[in-house]
């Protein structure tokens, strides 16, 4: 007879995701449960015994077979938490990393007030929603080239009452853009066309192929950004961008090429630098 108690799903899930070469089995096993369920986490640690029923099972199993196949968690549950709020992920989107709130943290303490934003290839719209969330006075403008991911950063904006505070408009990097924008801010494909293949299965089977590949060197989209977003700065406003491993002297370089003078740097909570920050001197 299959386990029906917690405790035993959980090991028994915890043992499968981590011969599937899941990073974190304990805790994938754990979030896919509570979807199944609907329990929650402390539910779990006081009733370790508790004995779910065989349609919550049969659902238990079906996510585990998905989260097997490297089907990334947030992608199975349709949300990711985003510096503290849950957004809606679809198959058109890239899914947030907890990496990207470190263009967040920079961001926000170079806000003016009533601030306008400009997020380029906003994708689920996690950057532009978030800044306008944490900064009733600001306003943005965010842009994509996919019709259906601005759906889903449609979606998410209502979600977190934002909506009447972000225009959202299709087209590649600055080509609908007017205006100029106190901060501008992208976390464009970075990955070297090359490497694509070598990525984890979670990230390179299930994030929007065009969300990842950065050209043959990982940096055509920064050559595209820095080329054109001195035009759409406003004076003293900042570009802000995240980078991958090992390009922070590449990227500094494409933007000191375009006029722009270095304004800060950001590592992750790993350590990792992540975030370069731009400005131009006034003419």
């Amino acid at each position: 007879m299959p386990p029906d108690q917690v405790k035993d799903l959980l090991a028994a899930a915890t043992r499968r995701l981590a011969g599937a070469g899941c990073a974190t089995p304990a805790l994938d096993a754990r979030l896919l449960l509570q979807a199944a369920t609907g329990l929650s986490r402390e539910d779990m640690i006081v009733a370790p015994e508790h004995q779910v029923a065989e349609s919550q099972r049969v659902r238990f199993a079906a996510l585990i077979a998905r989260r097997e196949g490297r089907e990334p968690v947030a992608r199975i549950l349709g949300e990711r938490e985003f510096y503290g709020r849950a957004f809606r992920v679809t198959a058109d989107t890239l899914d947030p990393r907890p990496d990207t709130e470190t263009l967040i943290v920079a961001a926000l303490a170079l806000m003016p007030a009533g601030a306008r934003l400009l997020d380029l290839g906003t994708g689920t719209g996690a950057i532009a929603i978030t800044l306008l969330a944490e900064r009733p006075d600001a306003t943005g403008l965010a842009s994509d080239v996919s019709a259906a991911a601005l759906a889903v950063a449609q979606d998410n904006a209502r979600r977190h009452g934002v909506e009447d505070r972000l225009d959202l408009v299709r087209g590649d990097w600055f080509s609908p853009v007017t205006g100029r924008y106190d901060i501008i801010l992208s976390n464009p494909p970075y990955i070297p066309r090359t490497e694509i293949g070598g990525l984890s299965p979670d990230v390179r089977d299930f994030d929007p192929p065009g969300a990842l590949d950065g050209g043959a060197d990982g940096l055509e989209a920064y050559r595209a950004l820095a080329a054109t977003a001195g035009t759409h700065l406003a004076p003293r406003g900042h570009v802000l961008v995240e980078i991958g491993a090992g390009q922070g002297p590449d990227v500094s370089a494409i933007f000191a090429g375009a006029g722009f003078r270095p304004a800060g740097r950001h590592s992750d909570l790993g350590g990792h630098l992540r975030c370069l920050v731009f400005g131009m001197d006034e003419k």
